[in-house]
């Protein structure tokens, strides 16, 4: 019996070893199914589909820092910028500054205003510089507490923007 057993210490080193190769031939498999492959449609040595999954990781990695910085850019910012002006009493002018990307401050002052009945008498933009648009809006308010109308507006739009500048 004692000879059966290093025959037996052997068969299962095999069958481990199998696997393990196995396992590690599946994990390259899948490894590889995730990198999109520029090359050519030749299949690729394992090393080499290994060297091409580490360098798309790398710039992954390069990718996301340089992503990143972008944001603490945009985070860092000082847009929003809102200016409320009174032209009479039920006539108002808002001054919006943001940076290329606020579209959505722009539509979402809109919509604020739109709820609050307020009727838009035109729109438009100038962009300031490298970074900066210049939103203004001229409106009119409804006929019933003019002021209490004027003042609710001011502060759900400066409650909006100061909202989105410490998101």
């Amino acid at each position: 019996m004692e000879i059966n057993k290093p025959n037996s210490s052997k068969l299962d080193r095999k069958f481990i070893e199998r696997n393990r190769r196995n396992q590690m031939k599946a994990l390259c498999s899948k490894l590889n199914s995730l990198v999109p492959h520029q090359s050519s449609r030749e299949a690729a040595s394992l090393p080499d589909q290994i060297d091409e999954a580490a360098n798309y990781i790398k710039s992954l990695k390069a990718k996301l820092e340089r992503m990143k910085e972008k944001k603490e850019g945009l985070m860092g910012s000082k847009y929003p910028q809102i200016q409320i002006q009174e032209m009479g009493s039920s006539s108002l002018v808002i001054a919006l500054r943001t940076g290329f990307n606020g579209r959505f401050v722009f539509n979402e002052t809109i919509r604020i205003l739109h709820d609050e009945r307020a009727e838009i008498v035109s729109a438009g933009f100038s962009v300031v510089d490298d970074d900066t648009v210049l939103h203004t809006i001229h409106l009119t308010i409804g006929e019933g507490s003019p002021d209490y109308g004027a003042a609710r507006m001011s502060e759900r739009l400066k409650k909006f923007v100061h909202d989105n500048l410490s998101h």
